[in-house]
């Protein structure tokens, strides 16, 4: 059975092309469109929706606001946010939020089949475009105010790097470590912060002040 998809955005004719798009996808099925967050909460209440499309500069109710009443209601109706907006403080603002994923309104049909794919499946799927504007200020000199107690120091500087999207071997070189100790560093990192992914690391930093 194909995938219930409402798809928020105040462009009615963006939201045309969208759904012949995805209608051409046996996957998924439009089940209806709203012009901002309050008409998607209001059909929300009314029908079955599997996954939430929404942009985020609307009227009346803004697509992070849609997101934040979605997971408090909803938490397991996904969302997918498909914005024009690059800027960094949006984007966190949209990660906090606990939206299952962010791509960019220039993105390509493929990468919205493969981030719908991602969340309807249980995953996050942030595109690279967006990870590497989440991650630019993550300096390695910049300092941790403390928080981070669960941490070994050399853990937090892995973390700090793996945020910046560092590789294995590009971290390994940076610290004068090898692969093996850096590959031990990451799965304790991810055990002791209880994240699988980029996305939940950087949500642990930025919530533990090192963002």
């Amino acid at each position: 059975m194909a995938l219930q998809v409402l798809l928020v955005d105040d462009h009615q004719m963006f939201l045309e092309g969208l759904e012949t798009l995805l209608q051409r996808n046996n996957t998924y099925y439009v089940v209806g469109k709203a012009l901002d967050g309050l008409e998607a909460i209001d059909f929300i209440e009314k029908n079955k929706v599997d996954i939430v499309v929404t942009d985020i500069n609307m009227p009346n109710m803004s697509g992070t606001e849609l997101t934040k009443q979605i997971k408090e209601k909803w938490p397991e109706l996904k969302v997918l946010v498909l914005s024009m907006y690059n800027d960094r403080e949006i984007i966190l603002d949209i990660l906090m939020a606990e939206a299952d994923g962010y791509i960019l309104k220039n993105s390509g049909k493929q990468e919205l089949l493969k981030a719908l794919a991602h969340i309807s499946n249980g995953g996050t799927y942030y595109s690279n475009e967006v990870i590497e504007i989440i991650s630019e200020n993550f300096a390695d000199e910049k300092k941790s105010d403390g928080t981070i107690k669960k941490l070994t120091t050399r853990e937090g500087e892995i973390l700090k790097l793996v945020c910046q999207e560092l590789s294995t071997p590009e971290i390994a070189e940076k610290l004068c470590i090898s692969h093996f100790t850096v590959e031990t560093h990451r799965k304790n990192i991810l055990r002791k912060t209880h994240t699988k992914t980029i996305v939940g690391l950087i949500k642990y930093a930025i919530s533990n002040g090192i963002a």
